[in-house]
């Protein structure tokens, strides 16, 4: 469904239309080019409706400016209800994971589900009257300087071209766009299944089989835990360090508790006391394998973006054996691995918790802003959200939803300020066409 147009800003369109086809034959040219199947958008066009995405159009509307959701699935947050295990809840407390102006239902428990994060969103949308255009996978954004708008393409599920022209554009595609399928030599030899976590949903198939999980993050750890509670035989691939944490520390959150301490201690006296108390609490976990980075939890999320994993339970089923630790994989082989140290074990599956990557550098026709090495923004968190041109970026922080809802209100204001600007100038330049 078209949006309804606001009359003041096509009539502004019209008047530049009507200025630069007098005096711009380049101008003519682009006109000429646009689509047939061509629509102006009056506020921002946003890409993706995910978490960010939402929270992003939410606070736009809240204050009065619309705007325009793309979205290449069929759903809101395709993520969280298309590419998830079943057994996922939210890793943080739900005060930590709300999106802006609206909170969790209170009966809701400290550690939402799966589903109940998507109804929460759900919710979230009707609330605001948000309805995106689903099946729209944009194929190219540009920023046409003649114009002085931007240009976004997307195809349709049948094939069919549409182009829409705004002043705003808002790159919600976020930090999870697109599998990160690593190269493994051998790949092709192996004969038994090979998959990402995006296509896992249960343990439940992989009864009685053993399993391979590649990467120790929250995923691969959580994933090795509900493999076992299926009654298959997990392994777990530790490539690198990793700082594991309990989940709770003395009754509170681990991240509120690192929250509050902020407040009060520098940076590198709370990791000292977050590694103290997981000591304490979960043992030397080098001994099992898992191997500490040098930099603390903290210091290393800021400097890399790398998470702790919370642990919900992993670690008592590495210790009982049930979870086996290996070391980086040399070579696949037939239904085997040779890993890094020369042993090497038969396995029927392989998962791969090897994250997500963005997506951005592939229809994004822009360098400044965006790296086209990892699609992430260039300028770190907190001055990632704002490029040239009325370009703006949202959940691409490494911070989670809590960063998301800082940028997305950080947007809507800005966007606010620009657009209240206009509306003004319009109104001293209302003459008839």
């Amino acid at each position: 469904m078209m949006i309804k147009l606001n009359p003041l800003f096509m009539k502004y369109w019209l008047r530049e239309i009507e200025g630069k086809q007098a005096h711009d034959p380049i101008f003519m040219e682009k006109m000429k080019s646009l689509s047939s199947r061509c629509l102006y958008v009056p506020g921002p066009v946003i890409v993706g409706a995910g978490p960010s995405g939402l929270a992003t159009a939410a606070c736009l509307k809240e204050k009065g400016v619309p705007s325009l959701i793309l979205e290449r699935s069929n759903c809101i947050a395709s993520l969280w209800q298309l590419k998830t295990y079943d057994r996922l809840r939210l890793h943080l407390p739900k005060q930590f994971c709300e999106l802006p102006l609206m909170g969790f239902p209170t009966d809701f428990p400290t550690y939402p589900s799966k589903q109940q994060f998507v109804d929460y969103l759900e919710a979230y949308a009707r609330k605001f009257d948000i309805e995106p255009k689903f099946n729209e996978t944009v194929s190219q954004a540009e920023y046409d300087g003649t114009l002085g708008f931007w240009r976004v393409r997307s195809i349709g599920v049948k094939g069919e071209a549409m182009e829409y022209v705004c002043r705003w554009l808002v790159v919600a595609t976020g930090e999870n766009a697109e599998a990160l399928m690593p190269e493994v030599e051998g790949m092709g030899k192996f004969g038994g299944e090979i998959r990402h976590t995006s296509s896992y949903k249960s343990g439940e198939e992989f009864r009685g089989k053993r399993v391979l999980v590649v990467g120790c993050g929250n995923s691969g750890m959580e994933v090795c835990l509900d493999l076992c509670n299926h009654n298959a035989k997990p392994s777990l691939v530790v490539r690198d360090s990793v700082h594991v944490l309990p989940q709770e520390m003395l009754g509170i959150s681990t991240f509120g508790l690192s929250m509050w301490l902020l407040k009060w201690m520098p940076l590198r006296l709370v990791d000292l006391f977050l590694l103290i108390v997981s000591r304490l609490i979960l043992g030397d976990t080098a001994r099992l394998g898992l191997a500490r980075p040098k930099l603390g939890p903290l210091e290393l999320k800021n400097l890399s973006g790398k998470t702790p994993v919370l642990d919900v339970g992993t670690l008592a089923k590495i210790k009982s054996g049930d979870i086996e630790v290996r070391p980086s994989i040399k070579s696949l082989k037939r239904h085997a691995v040779e890993f890094s140290n020369g042993k090497t074990e038969n396995f029927d599956a392989i998962i791969l918790a090897t994250g997500y990557k963005s997506n951005v550098p592939s229809w994004l026709k822009e360098k400044e802003m965006f790296s086209e090495k990892d699609g992430y923004p260039r300028r770190p968190f907190p001055n990632g959200w704002k490029g040239e041109c009325g370009l703006y970026a949202v959940g691409f922080t490494k911070r989670g939803l809590l960063g998301t809802s800082m940028d997305a209100m950080k947007i809507a204001q800005d966007i606010q300020c620009c657009w209240n600007e206009e509306a003004m100038h319009l109104l001293h330049q209302s003459s008839p066409l």
